[in-house]
């Protein structure tokens, strides 16, 4: 019997940076939340009160991006692509 010198399993850990490539060739790169606007309902600044967020700022590798906020929500983390210029 002879040795076995190659194994297909040997190029799992491929699968890795693929992914990673893929997603940022598809999402972008990961941007996150630095500030945000709400409406003040007289709660001020009680951690633990329900907002309605208005406006969400991201930072990230491509700069800022100011967004307004989806179903009064603001995510911690959005992908972002490079802008054309």
């Amino acid at each position: 019997m002879k040795p076995r010198f190659f194994k297909l399993s040997y190029l799992v850990w491929i699968v890795v940076p693929a992914a990673l490539w893929l997603t940022y060739q598809v999402a972008g790169l990961p941007h996150a939340i630095w500030s945000y606007s709400w409406i003040d309902e007289g709660q001020g600044y009680d951690p633990f009160a329900h907002r309605t967020y208005t406006r969400c700022s991201f930072v990230g590798p491509y700069g800022q991006f100011d967004l307004p906020a989806q179903n009064g929500r603001c995510g911690w983390v959005r992908f972002f692509k490079e802008e054309a210029r």
